[in-house]
């Protein structure tokens, strides 16, 4: 008679298979922790708080890159404010932030606050803009305005009070100004090439650091004309219209081709992140910077302005520890 077979005792098989796999288990663990330490691929590992601010102008483009750099480095937190350029490099060469926007070159009085508390900085181009004149879109007159009437409309002492104080026909309405505060390298930029002085302009406008805040005046009144970046433009085409320039060759609206043919003239620019050296020393600063040459590149058609040229990037990319 056949009997049912009884389980096999673990015997030594048994306790050699417990042995093994708890081995292999251990092992596992082993390289699951190595893998998730390795940082070669650029992801994990970093940690700590990137602290910018500054212009209002590079603003969209370091705001886009640092959540995009986010989604790479979780664990590395970047804030970004906007002071405008002036007051960013206040911050910045007191020693409060790690980076600085900037939407025109250093000056030679911010070198020397930065250079007497010892900070010192490495120069990053990362994209050309064209500095844009707007008005309501309810405006149907103005089209287009030459450099010498935006020079009468902002210059210091101006006369300027009515749309037929720029031309004899167009209508004796008051016009509204809008325009960046004297901390913005827009408004510094703005009053060096159009009225021939950089801080020269007229004080009487609505003025902000936040380009936002004119996009809502000049949006919500019909009798408005002010400036900023093109990017404030791209992203509100429905709120603004867009008016074309007349530097001597002709009325010509700021688009990607002419901004960087240069064809945009006097108002294309490039923009600029200014970093501290020490904190280019981090490894999280410097992971973010590469970032922002490489990966951040796309972003910068994305948010309304032009990429740099690639010899920019690769300069920029061989400064960075």
């Amino acid at each position: 008679m056949q009997t049912a077979a009884r389980p096999r005792s673990a015997g030594r098989f048994g306790k050699r298979f417990l042995i093994l796999t708890g081995v292999l288990t251990a092992a596992l663990a082993v390289l699951l922790i190595v893998a998730c330490g390795d940082n070669s691929e650029g992801g994990g590992g970093l940690s700590g708080t990137i602290v910018g601010d500054g212009s209002s102008t590079v603003f969209p483009i370091s705001e886009a890159v640092a959540e995009e750099f986010g989604k790479v480095e979780p664990d590395v937190r970047v804030v970004v404010g906007i002071s405008g350029t002036g007051g960013g490099f206040k911050k910045f060469c007191n020693g409060e932030t790690d980076f600085s926007d900037a939407s025109r070159p250093i000056k030679d009085e911010e070198k020397q606050a930065c250079a007497a508390k010892g900070i010192e900085w490495v120069e990053f181009q990362v994209a050309f803009d064209g500095l844009s004149v707007m008005v309501n879109p309810k405006n149907d007159f103005v089209e287009c305005l030459t450099v010498d009437e935006l020079k009468r409309i902002w210059e210091p002492g101006s006369t300027v009070d009515s749309w037929n104080d720029v031309r004899p026909e167009w209508p004796d309405k008051s016009i509204a100004l809008y325009g960046p505060d004297t901390d913005s390298g827009t408004f510094d930029y703005f009053t060096e090439v159009i009225v021939g002085e950089e801080d020269a302009s007229r004080p009487d406008y609505t003025a902000s650091a936040d380009d936002n805040v004119l996009v809502q005046g000049i949006a919500g009144d019909e009798d408005a004309l002010g400036y900023f970046g093109y990017a404030y433009y791209v992203e509100n085409t429905d709120k603004l219209k867009l008016v074309a320039v007349d530097g001597g060759e002709g009325c010509v609206l700021p688009a990607r081709e002419s901004i960087l043919d240069g064809t945009y003239t006097p108002l294309s620019r490039p923009l600029f992140v200014y970093v501290r050296k020490d904190a280019l020393e981090q490894p999280e600063v410097a992971e973010f910077m590469r970032f922002y040459l490489t990966e951040g590149r796309p972003l910068v058609a994305e948010v309304g302005y032009v990429e740099a040229p690639e010899s920019a990037y690769q300069e920029g990319l061989a400064l960075i520890p």
